[in-house]
């Protein structure tokens, strides 16, 4: 009898421990033979991501397909999206990722699919939460789907759901297990039926990692995307990489503007010791002005006529101490420029041998001819490759047709839910050509020379006085400086350095006559003012003056 009874708890015993052993091996497929089951394991790393690990058998003669959709909606307006990677099989199948999907195809036997997932961790409300759908999406049925899950810290709450997706049916069973984990288990989950988890976690487990896009309304259509990103961030590139160009292109002008240049030798002197002035290159006062801001401007044409009468063109004399008379010297010839052809002959027209400044002021000049004379000219001289006001317009209007267009197209999007931040970007690309279309004329190696050389003219006039001058070719040199001095600003500290010369002048006839250069100086400002003032009413070109 005792001997029945010792061998009855041996046999207990035994019993006992097999069945521990077998509850405690890992590898242990959910499933009845001859029916799919699925076993899967979910690890919350501390950065927010979710690796997966799903062993699935499939019997003999059958095939198994998992669709997992990436973006799940939330509401009618609103889907979360989620993001897979390091997408692996073990065994007789294929994973892959495509189209906000990602696609298991498994044939007989045993596999394991492993792969990783960011998004799934969502602060809701003060709480923290994990949610993931372990199975969803399958072809066939599946006889149990066993769910493990491990935080990093100890779980708050479960909460599963099983069955057609948008049901509230809670899983066969589910709960905290040892505290450090979520068990779960369901039985019998139909083809295209769906285990959702969901697992409070404690603050601080992870961080939150869930994104939510729009799918309808203006708010998709402006939010921003990979796609949308990718725009910003090549707009970023084309700005930054058209910022290089133009700081290689203006490199030569910011060293020109930005060095110390001392007086250029504008001074010469010829074999019997008479001193000249002669500009750098040979440029004109008119050409300066444009070299040297990029636009014709009212003051370039103005020097021009000053000019004109210093060279013996034009005689310009003083009337009744408030007017000025134009009298025509000498015929214009082909030593002239075109552009200064064009300021002589606006100024004194076929038939017409002298004109006052009032008349002029009645008779609205017309200074188109000019503008476009001494734009072709600074590009003949190789100053500027292109025309700078052509360069300008062209990128102005290439500006506004590219905004125009990405105007265009932010509605077209908005309009069928496209991503339509990727229509602003083109608008915002559109607008910086406009703004910079002014930078955009660039001068020549030759023109940022010529630049340089300007500076070192204005030098020149800042520093030289009539001690520097033979007395017998001051009033030669003082005259052929006066035009570039009105072009750069410097008209009132030439005057004033030359004010106590001997009076007279051979191309300027003044009202009264005194012992030096003293009233000329006063009134030669006021008659600048009162040219610049006609010229301006004809509109075609920019006035300097307030």
């Amino acid at each position: 009898m005792l001997k029945n009874w010792g061998a009855a708890a041996l046999c207990a015993v035994a019993l006992c421990t097999g069945v521990g052993t077998a509850s405690a091996q890992p590898g242990s497929t959910a499933g009845l033979p001859g029916t799919v089951g699925a076993d899967v394991r979910l690890k919350l790393e501390r950065d927010g991501r979710l690796t997966v690990t799903e062993v699935v058998t499939v019997p003999e003669g059958r095939t198994a397909t998992r669709v997992v959709p990436l973006r799940v909606p939330v509401s009618a307006e609103r889907e979360r999206v989620f993001q897979v990677g390091d997408v692996a099989v073990e065994g007789n199948g294929t994973a892959t990722e495509a189209d906000d999907e990602l696609t298991i195809a498994l044939r007989a036997g045993t596999s394991t699919v492993k792969y990783s997932v960011v998004g799934a961790v969502a602060r809701i409300g003060d709480t923290l939460e994990l949610r993931w759908q372990p199975a969803s999406g399958w072809d066939t049925d599946l006889d149990s789907v066993k769910v493990s899950v491990i935080t990093p810290d100890a779980p708050r709450s479960v909460n599963c759901l099983a069955g057609e997706p948008g049901t509230a049916k809670p899983c066969t069973s589910a709960d905290l297990g040892d505290g450090r984990g979520v068990r779960a288990n369901e039985i019998g989950l139909a083809a295209g039926e769906r285990v959702d988890v969901a697992v409070g976690l404690q603050e601080g487990a992870a961080p939150a990692n869930a994104r939510v896009e729009e799918t309808s309304g203006l708010a998709a259509a402006f939010a921003l995307t990979p796609l949308t990103g990718a725009g910003l961030g090549g707009l970023v590139v084309l700005l930054l990489g058209g910022g290089l160009l133009l700081w290689y292109l203006r490199g030569r002008d910011a060293r020109a503007l930005a060095g110390d240049v001392g007086p250029v030798n504008v001074l010469v002197a010829d074999g019997s010791g008479r001193v000249a002035f002669a500009s750098p290159d040979g440029v004109l006062p008119g050409q300066v002005g444009t070299v040297v801001d990029e636009h014709v401007d009212v003051v370039d044409v103005t020097a021009t006529i000053v000019d004109l009468a210093v060279r013996n063109y034009v005689w310009i004399e003083e009337v009744d101490g408030h007017d000025w008379r134009f009298v025509r010297r000498n015929p214009a010839d082909p030593s002239l420029s075109g552009y200064e052809r064009a300021v002589y002959e606006a100024l004194l027209p076929d038939g017409v041998d002298a004109v006052t400044l009032s008349e002029l002021r009645g008779r609205r000049i017309d200074l188109s001819r000019v503008r476009d004379e001494l734009y072709a000219d600074v590009v003949a001289k190789n100053w500027f490759a292109r025309r700078p006001d052509a360069e300008r317009n062209l990128w102005w209007w290439v500006g506004v047709g590219v905004g125009v267009l990405g105007a265009a197209l932010t509605v077209v999007l908005a309009l069928v839910g496209g991503a339509a931040l990727f229509g602003l970007v083109v608008v915002v690309a559109g607008v910086a050509l406009a703004v910079g279309a002014r930078t955009m004329p660039a001068r020549t190696k030759r023109g940022s020379v010529l630049l340089e050389h300007v500076r070192g003219l204005r030098g020149y006039l800042h520093t030289a006085t009539p001690q520097d001058i033979p007395e017998s070719d001051r009033e030669m040199v003082f005259s052929r400086s006066l035009p570039y001095a009105v072009v750069l600003g410097e008209t009132e500290r030439w005057l004033a350095t030359f004010a106590g010369t001997r009076p007279g002048l051979y191309w300027f006839g003044e009202a009264e006559q005194g012992g030096d250069l003293r009233r000329f100086a006063q009134r030669f400002p006021v008659f600048l003012g009162a040219v610049d003032g006609v010229l301006a009413q004809a509109g075609h070109l920019r006035s300097l003056r307030g």
